[in-house]
């Protein structure tokens, strides 16, 4: 039998597959490998509808560069390095650069992360500011939503008086997609713009999804346009978009204008990474691809969220999400004290959270499909999620009938099946 390694954490599960049972769904790719400086740097002087970024900024001018968090795969510190040496030989000072980590509503970045996401040269020569979506001191009002929510964001955006923005294109279950805008709001707005924004996902009249809502959409996607909408206000100077390999290293770059840049990762992400199936199956065996796609099970949601796409009604899901980071958010299990999705959605409705709608949106798909997981989460956690525990992923598919067709994604949060 052919094995397969699935990502688990920083480490890998072996799985022995009988290929007449399971097809395995991945990434159309080809032969893409990680570029090299020279590749990267050959995109950064061909930008897409914009100046290349030395006629953007003159040497007295203050620059902030946005950057990931720790929960997703960007390829930041090979771009960091090389847009900060950029900036230094176009004579900015290096005291007159920043770098901001867009945690959105997410924990901040720990020391060892920022030097993993910027190389230990740029965290050790370059000022990093912490994100704090709560912290009043740090937010700024720049507008005000349709629903009169404020719009705020971390007042560094405007006291710098350029932006560039980077991050990774991948799927988001209802964003669309990441990068781009997604940089700013959610990644540098308070929390209260953050939760305003996501509400706009859910459709409060008929229940559900709204409309337009969905993963790889963009256009007619109100949470997608109302996030652009806000970046617009901020009006980045420039902006790298990374695809990033199953190693997490960079394959492709646009760079350029923050909106068009965007929509052209995006465009080439979409056509790569969707893939059409015959047929919705009885079993989907799905890996996050390791960390830092399962660092915690908010992150890890994303695939299986994707895995629901492939999978029969009433049919199995295997989940490896190793979730060293635990739940995500010490708020995240209150959800699951409501005895279904419904009733989630009437609290969601009273009194709406964002980590709220992300359980909400797992205990659909626990409702739909019978979840096995093997985590590192206790087994009291899992059920409490109401998915299965299980020890090993032969204990996960024990009790599945051996006779039953099914697929294998080993990147489940970079393939969304149709």
């Amino acid at each position: 039998m052919p094995t397969i390694k699935l990502g688990y954490g920083h480490s890998t599960i072996d799985f022995d597959y009988d290929s007449e049972r399971f097809e395995i769904l991945a990434p159309n790719e080809g032969n893409a490998k990680a570029l090299s400086d020279v590749e990267v740097n050959a995109a950064l002087n061909d930008p897409i509808e914009s100046p290349p970024l030395e006629d953007l900024i003159d040497p007295d001018e203050t620059v902030l560069i946005v950057v990931s968090d720790a929960t997703r795969a960007t390829g930041s510190a090979q771009i960091i390095n090389l847009l900060v040496r950029r900036l230094i030989e176009n004579s900015v000072a290096a005291n007159n650069i920043a770098v901001i980590f867009a945690t959105g509503i997410h924990r901040a970045v720990r020391p060892q992360e920022k030097t993993e996401l910027l190389t230990s040269f740029i965290a050790q020569r370059i000022r990093t500011i912490d994100h704090n979506a709560s912290d009043s001191a740090q937010l700024i009002q720049i507008g005000t939503m349709e629903s009169g929510a404020p719009i705020e964001v971390n007042r560094a955006l405007k006291e710098f008086s350029k932006v560039i923005i980077t991050g990774a294109v991948g799927f988001h279950y209802f964003a669309g997609f990441t990068g781009g805008r997604k940089s700013i709001c959610p990644g540098l707005a308070s929390a209260k713009t953050i939760e305003a924004t996501h509400m706009l996902a859910l459709d409060f009249e008929r229940g559900g999804r709204r409309q337009g809502v969905g993963t790889g959409l963009l256009d007619g996607n109100a949470v997608s346009e109302e996030c652009e909408r806000v970046a617009a206000m901020i009006d980045p100077a420039f902006s790298v978009n990374a695809i990033v390999n199953e190693n997490g290293r960079v394959e492709k770059i646009f760079a350029g204008h923050w909106r068009v840049a965007h929509r052209r990762a995006c465009e080439e992400y979409l056509s790569h990474h969707s893939l059409r199936i015959p047929e919705k199956r009885e079993i989907v065996l799905v890996s996050c691809g390791g960390a830092p796609y399962d660092i915690n099970m908010i992150q890890a949601h994303k695939a299986l969220d994707m895995a629901a796409h492939a999978c029969k009604d009433g049919g199995s899901i295997v989940f490896l999400a190793e979730c060293v980071d635990g739940l995500g958010r010490d708020d995240f299990m209150k959800w699951f004290e409501s005895p279904d999705s419904r009733a989630l959605e009437a609290r969601l409705r009273k009194g709406y959270e964002v980590n709220g709608q992300t359980a909400w949106s797992l205990l659909t798909k626990t409702e739909r499909f019978n979840v096995r997981v093997v985590t590192s989460l206790s087994d009291e956690e899992v059920r409490r999620m109401r998915m299965l525990p299980a020890q090993s992923l032969e204990e996960a598919l024990a009790d599945i009938p051996s006779n039953a067709g099914g697929y294998i994604m080993p990147r489940g949060t970079a393939l969304l099946p149709v």
